[in-house]
């Protein structure tokens, strides 16, 4: 298949999807290591960080693609370089759900009760994704509930920031195509 068929399929990645989708994971990293705070009640030594927020706004903009790429491998990636190593291939997994997850609920219908019900759903993912694999971890099925409220904490707070900007963004973003 030449590359041209395979342009012509959809199943080509375009230059500009990359280069978004790349830009998309740098900002969750960023928004991980950068903003975040440490959970004093977690005997895990649990985290709150921001970098929800550029995951579900790369998913809701860009879709599933971007959304499951950025958030999963810019999560991953802090915890390869933070000292989170044990939990980098268990944040591929659930965070880049969530992205998916976000992304396929929201790509055909963008308005406030599609939002929600993705943000919810990306909720359900974390705390019970997280859930599990602390009960692996640590092979306990107790102390991983220490972590749910922080989790809560993390998702809830972006999912507000999320669905305060996410309108605004998106019509910039469309503007912005319209007017090229």
């Amino acid at each position: 298949m030449t590359t041209k068929t395979a342009a012509q399929r959809g199943t080509a990645v375009s230059v500009k999807s990359l280069a978004i989708t790349a830009i998309c994971l740098v900002l969750v990293y960023v928004f991980t290591a950068v903003v975040n705070i440490r959970l004093p009640f977690a005997p895990n030594g649990g985290l709150i960080h921001l970098g929800n927020v550029p995951l579900f706004v790369a998913a809701i903009l860009f879709g599933k693609r971007t959304g499951m790429i950025a958030g999963g491998i810019g999560m991953a990636l802090f915890d390869l370089l933070s000292g989170w190593t044990l939990w980098a291939p268990f944040t591929l997994v659930i965070v880049g759900c969530m992205g998916f997850v976000v992304g396929a609920v929201t790509e055909k219908k963008k308005s406030f009760p599609f939002y929600l019900l993705a943000l919810l759903l990306a909720c359900a993912i974390k705390i019970g994704g997280y859930y599990l694999a602390e009960a692996v971890i640590y092979q306990n099925w107790v102390v991983p509930l220490t972590s749910i409220p922080g989790n809560l904490i993390q998702v809830g707070a972006a999912a507000i920031i999320t669905l305060v900007v996410i309108e605004p963004l998106r019509l910039a973003a469309c503007h912005t195509i319209l007017r090229k």
